[in-house]
């Protein structure tokens, strides 16, 4: 996929590797959280594009010898089997996954901290599956009274009671697979442990998102506010930074409002004259340098817009399964007020949707048939993009059959050349018709095998597999639910999904 640049990844990263360096050599040790997705963040490459998806494993790279890696999570969630929705894996199936990609990398995990442990069976379970890989593995209770008895927290009942995770190198990352998982907890109890053997240890955040030196109504920064609308996250400016300094700075409500109680931790935890106690704010504990990296602030602004209308159709999808409430979708109402944005201004929807009245039209000639539409948008040159529309069959499903259209322009091959073979797809059919399937369509997942087997003895079937990289990236949208078989294959090619979350229906005449 070809776009326009308006972020420079190897600027940011100069600027944000000298940034948390300069944190570092001003104590023995520091420990750095981590927001959001470590290896892979899709939301960072959607609204700041140039951004690489692993732009974070490359700075950690870079940072070299001087890293180590903990994981944590909470044991309320695994207990509630909490999901990552971008990847559709439990919690611990994601730490699970985040080690071996990381290993794989060459960045070992150092230990996996279980927070708010409380005997819970799952997480005994989990547990058990690290230690069974050889990760250490540490259960710490949850501290009574977190945000409202700072006395308590930084005491022999407090923090005392977490046990301390010896550590070797200078930077020490914390990550989790979501909010909530205790990483702050994690690293304040470090620091009051490493206090009293004598190690002066710092605390930092490192959160791409919302961009502190950017104004609070910047789109890249209303676009975090969307991705978050579920949980009810909203930027605000920093009301400490701003009596510290006389500066606004851009932050968002939990930090915030959790800053009083850091603050009063980090007085506790510190003697005078400690460098640590310099932080007088929630953005002073950051050291995000994002917009460092920013070289075409018009092309960000739009990308940010594009996202937020990507978000207010996946809550709208959420709101059909029932997974968020009224209140998101309200939420999700505004946030796209205030841009100025409109869900026709999804054009790949508006394509899709094209496609779904065009098989509609000829629902009289072939009644008792289900009707749906999709369409992918594609950048096959520097120039503007085309909408490639796929409408169901008896053969394909719209999903299917819009990636075929997709491939087929990319790899220059006219509409009427078939690339499948008509032997490999009635085989399917039949097998599926077989196994009782009622919906003997061809779904994404079997289209992809089916050109995978034509490509064998068909030139044109393997030259649409050489293209299929050049799908990572590009919108799509489908008027109605996609099927797993469709859904997941989409996915693993990297395209970015939107639906109307229609139910298909037949149409009986």
């Amino acid at each position: 996929m070809i776009r326009k640049k308006g972020f420079d990844t190897s600027r940011y990263l100069s600027a944000q590797i000298q940034r948390i360096m300069d944190r570092v050599n001003r104590f023995d040790k520091l420990y750095l959280e981590f927001g959001g997705k470590l290896r892979y963040d899709h939301h960072a490459s959607r609204v700041l594009p140039g951004y690489e998806l692993d732009t974070k494993v490359q700075m950690l790279k870079k940072l070299g010898n001087n890293i180590e890696i903990i994981h944590c999570i909470s044991a309320k969630d695994i207990e509630r089997r909490k999901i990552r929705r971008d990847f559709g894996l439990t919690y611990e199936d994601q730490i699970l996954r985040d080690i071996s990609d990381l290993k794989e990398l060459d960045l070992d995990v150092s230990a996996v901290v279980i927070s708010r442990y409380g005997g819970e069976q799952t997480s005994d379970k989990f547990r058990q599956r690290l230690a069974n890989r050889g990760i250490r593995v540490i259960t710490n209770i949850e501290i009574p009274d977190y945000h409202t008895d700072s006395n308590r927290v930084v005491s022999e009942e407090g923090y005392g009671r977490l046990h301390y995770v010896e550590t070797d190198k200078k930077i020490v990352i914390i990550t989790a697979p979501g909010p909530g998982s205790g990483k702050m907890s994690f690293a304040m109890g470090q620091i009051y442990h490493d206090r009293k053997i004598g190690i002066m240890s710092n605390f930092a955040k490192f959160e791409t998102f919302p961009i502190w030196n950017l104004p609070v109504n910047h789109p890249v920064n209303i676009a975090y506010e969307a991705a978050t609308a579920d949980i009810g996250d909203y930027n605000c400016v920093d009301p400490f930074h701003k009596e510290a300094y006389g500066v606004e700075a851009t932050n968002y409500n939990r930090d915030v409002e959790n800053f009083s109680i850091i603050r009063k931790i980090i007085e506790k935890i510190t003697p005078a004259g400690d460098p640590l106690a310099e932080i007088k704010s929630p953005t002073d504990l950051g050291v995000n340098m994002a917009k460092e990296g920013i070289i075409d602030d018009s092309v960000v602004q739009q990308a940010s817009i594009d996202e937020i209308v990507r978000r207010y159709y996946q809550y709208h999808r959420d709101f059909v399964e029932g997974n968020v409430t009224h209140d998101t979708l309200e939420r999700m109402d505004r946030i796209m007020q205030r841009v100025q944005a409109k869900p026709e201004d999804r054009l790949v929807a508006i394509q899709a949707n094209r496609a779904l009245e065009e098989s509609s039209k000829k629902s009289k000639s072939a009644p008792n048939e289900m009707h749906t539409g999709a369409a992918i948008e594609i950048y096959p040159t520097d120039d503007a993009p085309v909408i490639l529309k796929g409408k169901r069959s008896k053969i394909l499903m719209s999903e299917s059959a819009a990636l075929l259209n997709a491939v087929k322009y990319l790899a220059g091959i006219p509409d009427d050349i078939d690339v499948l073979s008509p032997i490999i797809i009635e085989s399917i059919m039949k097998l599926k018709k077989q196994m009782g399937t009622a919906d003997t369509s061809l779904d994404v997942k079997e289209v992809l095998d089916a050109l995978a087997v034509s490509g064998v003895f068909n030139p044109n079937a393997a030259e649409c597999i050489t293209v299929l990289p050049n799908l990572h990236g590009c919108d799509m949208h489908s008027t109605h639910l996609l099927g797993q078989g469709c859904e997941k294959a989409l996915k693993e090619l990297g395209l970015v999904l939107t639906t109307d979350a229609r139910i298909p229906q037949i149409n009986n005449w």
